[in-house]
């Protein structure tokens, strides 16, 4: 069997690429980055070949289809503050359709969709989400993946099946990640003492190796799938307790200091940058407890992972 993976030359789409054809899958990869040409019949199952533009064609969506079993769908567009909601919409919503449309009339297998807690909560929120929250994107990267997630179930009911299925994940870490955790490896590097006030908040957390997991064991579980389904390691983790596993990583000593915390969150208040303290501050636990029930099996050893990540950051230097 073939499985077609989009935003496979991205962050996460190698190691879902690796681990489908460690499992015996043929796979074929499509990626904005493909340098092959867009007309034309496609390559043999398994080569790369180019991802269609959302407005693009109804039958190049159809001929990446061809010979194609399953649908990962790991291409998206994120930490794009220029794209602004017309762009995250088109790469994660107009896309995802796309890909469900064709794939539910012509692939025979699942469709795997991965998209993110902020789908489902904002920056802000603090608390534990399941897939029994109720969705109240606060963004528009997170707007544009819950309609994501909303046209993929759609296209697929309108073709009486029910083989698609949203995977919902927390910031995700491994060799060349962004955002917000990257930010975080930096801080970490320095060797400026930090407050322990301001890195109180907990946070699920996840790394690429448990993602393309999740992604086999959904792919090949027996029985129907559900909607949407939340992964993550098996135990969040403080912000603080991050910053010093990066710190051990780089062979540094955590250096946090105390400090109250309203007077850091007047002072970011002031500063005018409320929301950002609220957003460092809060508790975003992503429970992956009906995946595991379900037989996946989740990382635990994240700090020991984290401070990996940073030792082979300083060896690459």
């Amino acid at each position: 069997m073939t499985v077609l993976v989009t935003g496979a030359t991205g962050f996460i789409g190698p190691r879902i690429v690796n681990r489908l054809r460690q499992a015996g899958f043929g796979v074929r990869i499509a990626s904005r980055r493909a340098s092959l040409p867009v007309a034309g019949p496609l390559p043999v199952a398994g080569d790369a070949v180019p991802l269609p533009a959302p407005d693009a064609a109804d039958q190049a969506f159809r001929d990446l289809m061809r010979d194609v079993s399953h649908v990962v769908h790991c291409a998206a567009l994120n930490n794009d503050r220029a794209a602004g909601e017309a762009g995250y919409r088109a790469a994660n919503t107009t896309l995802t359709e796309r890909l469900a449309k064709a794939a539910a009339q012509h692939a025979s297998g699942r469709f795997v969709y991965l998209s993110s807690i902020r789908a489902v909560a904002g920056p802000r929120f603090s608390g534990t989400v399941d897939e029994a929250t109720p969705p109240a994107p606060q963004c528009a990267y997170g707007r544009s993946k819950r309609d994501g997630e909303i046209a993929m179930l759609a296209a697929y009911a309108a073709a009486g099946r029910d083989e698609a299925t949203a995977l919902r994940l927390p910031p995700v870490y491994g060799d060349g990640m962004k955002g917000n955790l990257a930010a975080l490896m930096r801080l970490a590097d320095s060797p400026l003492p930090l407050p322990d006030a301001a890195l109180t908040g907990v946070r699920s957390l996840i790394s690429t190796e448990a993602v393309a997991d999740a992604v086999l064991h959904l792919v090949t579980r027996p029985g129907p799938l559900r909607p949407a389904y939340f992964a993550g390691d098996a135990t969040p983790v403080a912000i603080r307790a991050v910053i010093a596993a990066f710190r051990r990583g780089f062979g540094r000593g955590p250096r946090l200091f105390p400090l109250p915390a309203p007077p850091l969150g007047l002072a970011a208040t002031l500063l005018g940058k409320g929301a950002s303290w609220q957003a460092l501050t809060a508790t975003q636990i992503c429970d992956s407890s009906l995946l595991v029930s379900e037989g996946w099996r989740p990382q635990t050893d994240t700090l020991d992972r984290l401070a990996e990540l940073a030792r082979r950051s300083a060896q690459a230097r």
